[in-house]
């Protein structure tokens, strides 16, 4: 008998604990090990923060449906993974052992790494967690009250540049809707080097389809920004140039900002040698297995993944849902064939499709793989996107809810864009 445990249970972590039970022996056992008892649809975020979805439409309660797949459910924070001794402390003072580990925590927020900013203490709002999103509503509230300059973006280090997007348009659609749209100057801040860059060097037209959005709804926008520190109202921006100087320095008020922080690994693997790398994120190699520890992998955003290239200000490299998918597959499978005597022979697809809402349309990408040269680059925008970001969330709240594995990006790439090459194959 194997006992594999899963550290964390969001987008990654949940549908590993379902893709593991499908893979294990009947003998085997799965223990899931999360700070958080409840699933919160991450996605949906944006939606909260205008009021637009509430916390219980989007949540899912766990440990009930784990008991039902015989899935062993702990809702306690973990304090340090110890890979010599396959053991995991938690915060409670207990501690699990493992014979293998799925490291599927997620990021932690580095909000701290730029003075004033974030959610906790400082002065701009969050999209990453309920709890950020629903403080974000409270301020935005506010702003219906007293309209005022907004700043929307992503920082310097920031990997994950789709809800910012995201936002953007939908806090755009709903000031519209509250007919205020006219008192509200709106501007992008983003550390990429260019509009719709999405920490992939672009995909199909992203950058024109996405200045063209901002063109059209009056929104001005900053590229290679740094921020230097917040105040209260007030964001000091350094605009650098392609040589790493610094060609403006841009003092910026504001009534409401929301911005993307970048990632870093969890505190429980952050300094663990050979396990993680400098920002904490845990090292794999093909088969989403640490060279080091073998009998720890790793799936989601908590993986390190190197830049594509240098920009004059860091971005990373986003992690998006259909690769977290086969990376999750594949790490079942591979732990599947461990438990019964074989070698680990599967490999995630690092391909990419995303639909980004606006609220009432958007822009869906594709990319094959996700990091250039590709064999398949396409975009394209419309009030279908928004319907199919919709249809992905019922769908995927009832996933967690019956506690199936069924892939959702494959279904996608397949039925909804009807591209044949997109689908979510593994190599072995």
């Amino acid at each position: 008998m194997a006992h594999v445990v899963v550290l964390g249970a969001g987008l990654g972590g949940s549908i590993m604990a379902y893709e593991l039970r499908d893979q294990l022996r009947s003998e085997d056992r799965i223990t899931v090990v999360t700070k958080e008892p409840k699933y919160h649809f991450v996605p949906s975020n944006p939606w909260i923060a205008v009021g637009w979805r509430q916390r219980e439409e989007i949540t899912v309660d766990l440990a009930p449906v784990m008991a039902k797949k015989g899935i062993d459910f702990k809702a306690v924070a973990a304090e340090r993974v110890m890979p010599e001794e396959n053991r995991i402390a938690l915060a409670d003072g207990t501690s699990v052992s493992y014979d293998y580990l799925v490291i599927a925590t997620g990021p932690e927020l580095a909000f701290d790494e730029i003075e004033g900013f974030g959610p906790h203490g400082g002065h701009t709002q969050s999209v990453c967690h309920i709890d950020h999103a629903e403080q974000a509503r409270g301020v935005f509230e506010k702003l219906l009250k007293n309209p005022g300059p907004v700043i929307i973006g992503a920082a310097q280090g920031a990997s994950c540049f789709g809800p910012a997007y995201e936002f953007l348009f939908i806090l755009e659609t709903a000031l519209r809707r509250a007919k205020i749209r006219d008192k509200v100057p709106m501007t992008f801040v983003t550390a990429e080097p260019y509009v719709g860059h999405l920490g992939l060097d672009g995909v199909g037209d992203t950058k024109g389809l996405l200045e063209s959005e901002m063109r059209a709804k009056h929104i001005k926008w900053i590229t290679s920004a740094r921020v230097q520190k917040v105040e209260e109202g007030k964001m000091w921006v350094e605009e650098v140039a392609d040589d790493g100087t610094v060609k403006a320095t841009r003092e910026m008020p504001f009534a409401f900002s929301m911005m993307l922080p970048a990632f870093r690994g969890i505190p429980a693997v952050r300094g663990i040698d050979g396990l993680s790398n400098p920002r904490g994120f845990t090292i794999v190699d093909n088969h989403q297995q640490n060279p080091k520890y073998r009998n720890i992998f790793a799936v989601g955003v908590c993986v390190s993944i190197p830049p594509m290239a240098p920009t004059p200000v860091p971005c990373g490299v986003p992690k998006t849902g259909f690769m977290i998918e086969s990376m999750v597959t594949a790490t079942a499978h591979n732990i599947g064939n461990i438990v019964r005597g074989k070698e680990p022979d599967r490999v995630g697809t690092w391909n990419a499709i995303c639909l980004a809402d606006f609220g009432d349309g958007g822009v869906a990408f594709v990319a094959q793989p996700q990091i250039p040269p590709r064999n398949v680059n396409w975009s394209s925008s419309g009030k279908w996107v928004h319907l199919a970001k919709v249809g992905f969330e019922k769908y995927f709240l009832r996933k967690l809810r019956k506690g199936t594995s069924e892939p959702f990006y494959e279904a996608f790439a397949l039925k909804t864009l009807g591209i044949d090459k997109l689908k979510a194959t593994t190599e072995g």
